[in-house]
């Protein structure tokens, strides 16, 4: 990102940064949408909230990192910006339409602290732990660390609650979480045990050379490509050895492709997308190629269907 006003960058070069917040934020349930709605209807709804978050990013002086399927990864100058930015989409997303009887929930976390930026992208503990934040938020819901609320002006303060010191995943010690206030009238009574909710049951089926694979929790990652030691054993001479992994993060399924020639997917009633070490989140059903596209006859393909 542009360098905000008050980062610093240390004596050695590092490109560590003074703090900033980083924020991740998502939609709640966006699987089930495409279920009830259909792919065109729900893949509308999602890009109608993820413009609405994007707008609100510019407008609390921050910058979308990246969006990857339903979810914006943004930085901001310090917790404040954050927090307000936070409670801001919560508020539009909120008011946002209700279609067909479905209404959009987004999930929010967010961490202040130092960030090591490299071309555009942010890295480093500040990163990993805002994206547990938002692995441990509700729909309608902000959570963020206790050492960000600290950071907090005192206004800003008041409107945050302490929830328990919880076990995260990649913590040696437990880490004091908070929930952002952000809705009027607010008398939700939190505890510990309603954040850490276990994740929803969504499960990845995989079929391939007539054998399938069930993906969830229990199972949250598949390698693909011609080593013998993948997961999934692709005998396409233009797949490269490790072509591409998939991975479960919190109840959705990411595709991401590491290979040369690259990785060609196709949703159900779609045109086909090219992924070039890049990633893509799965929804739906269709079918994914290694090395080339589903176009040619040679094509050994592989169907998915994302199910819960």
């Amino acid at each position: 990102m542009a360098s905000p006003p008050d980062q610093t960058l240390r004596a050695d070069g590092s490109g560590a940064s003074a703090a900033v917040a980083v924020l991740f934020a998502d939609i709640a349930g966006s699987t089930k949408l495409y279920e009830v709605l259909g792919d065109k209807v729900a893949k509308s709804m999602i890009d109608e909230a993820l413009a609405e978050m994007t707008a609100v990013t510019a407008r609390q002086g921050g910058r979308v990192v990246k969006t990857i399927g339903d979810e914006v990864m943004c930085v901001f100058d310090g917790a404040d910006r954050g927090f307000m930015a936070a409670t801001d989409m919560q508020n539009r997303i909120d008011k946002l339409p209700v279609v067909n009887g479905a209404k959009r929930r987004i999930r929010v976390g967010f961490h202040a602290g130092t960030v090591i930026e490299e071309n555009g992208d942010v890295f480093g503990d500040t990163v990993n732990t805002a994206a547990r934040m938002a692995g441990l938020a509700k729909g309608m819901q902000i959570i963020t660390t206790r050492t960000t609320v600290d950071m907090l002006s005192p206004a800003l303060r008041m409107g945050t609650r302490d929830i328990a010191s919880l076990a995260v995943k990649g913590k040696a010690d437990d880490l004091a979480v908070c929930e952002v206030i952000w809705q009027e009238g607010d008398d939700l009574t939190m505890a510990a045990p309603s954040v850490n909710l276990p994740q929803s049951q969504s499960v990845l089926i995989l079929r391939h050379a007539g054998r399938e694979i069930i993906m969830n929790q229990a199972r949250p990652a598949v390698t693909l490509g011609r080593d013998a030691s993948g997961d999934i054993v692709i005998a396409d001479p233009k797949a490269s050895r490790n072509h591409a992994r998939i991975e479960r993060r919190r109840d959705k399924y990411f595709l991401a492709d590491q290979s040369t020639n690259g990785t060609f997917i196709t949703f159900t009633g779609e045109a086909e997308i090219s992924l070039r070490r890049e990633e893509l989140m799965m929804r739906g059903s269709g079918i994914i190629v290694f090395g080339h596209s589903a176009a040619e006859s040679s094509a050994e393909k592989l169907e998915f269907s994302v199910r819960g």
